[in-house]
């Protein structure tokens, strides 16, 4: 008898919570609102509008919230992954966007004049050309670090305005250096009508008119440093010839720069 008391008074206890049906609804509400899982952060997201509500969330250090203040500014996740990206192109843009090419080709045609396989070494003549790009580009390249890097590090301006500013001094050194025949060139087959100014010009015409320019310019010049050698050459072979020196050629002789 006593211990059917024991057992019975709990009994009646949690009965008396029912609704009627034999149960508790407060035992079985948390679990169907999530689901028949427990309520946690992570399986009920929620939204705030202020950084205020923010501090109230028990969030782990493995979940990331960020807070979108309008700006539409990249995480540090993405910024570091574009910078690596661009890093990586970073040969392409300096090859194709400076005054490398033409440097590097009139140096090569300058040592194949002068009949030297490897002297100067090629580390050397790419050094050299290297040296001498950041040196023709230093008034470009100061321009686009005080236009766009120093405002979009402050965050005075977003990654489109940014990459936009540092664009302007490039595309002004390239147009400066491009023929005007090369980019009517590119508008022709692009099909874009062309009014002779900059503002007109896309960078998808504008960067391989200037990369074609470039090439034409690094020809010329090397062909008119190769014309004295040649000159030479001939002089040199006409006055062996008259000496009866046929069989001794004449580029030893005039290539050596100890001559």
């Amino acid at each position: 008898m006593i211990a059917f008391l024991f057992v019975s008074i709990p009994i009646y206890s949690r009965a008396a919570s029912t609704n009627g049906q034999g149960y508790d609804e407060s035992l079985f509400r948390d679990l169907d609102a999530s689901g028949g899982k427990e309520r946690t952060n992570e399986r009920e997201p929620g939204s705030s509008s202020s950084t205020e509500d923010l501090k109230k969330l028990n969030i782990a250090n493995t979940v990331t919230v960020t807070y979108d203040n309008g700006n539409g500014t990249l995480n540090g996740s993405l910024r570091i992954l574009i910078t690596l990206t661009l890093i990586s192109l970073a040969p392409t843009l300096l090859v194709m966007m400076t005054s490398f090419t033409r440097i590097i080709i009139v140096l090569h045609f300058t040592r194949a004049a002068l009949n030297t396989q490897t002297a100067p070494p090629n580390m050397v003549l790419l050094g050299l050309a290297l040296f001498l790009t950041f040196f023709i580009m230093q008034p470009t390249l100061n321009k686009v670090y005080d236009h766009a890097v120093v405002p979009f590090e402050n965050q005075e301006i977003d990654q489109e305005e940014a990459i936009k500013r540092g664009m302007d001094p490039l595309r002004d050194f390239m147009f400066s250096q491009t023929m005007t025949k090369d980019v009517k060139l590119f508008m022709e087959i692009a099909k874009v009508n062309w009014d002779g100014s900059l503002d007109t010009i896309p960078n998808r015409i504008l960067i391989p008119s200037f990369i074609i320019s470039e090439l034409r310019t690094a020809f010329i010049i090397g062909f008119i440093i190769y014309i004295p050698f040649i000159v030479i050459d001939m002089v040199v072979a006409s006055v062996l010839m008259s000496m009866g020196m046929m069989m001794l050629p004449p580029t030893p002789w005039t290539s050596d720069p100890s001559w």
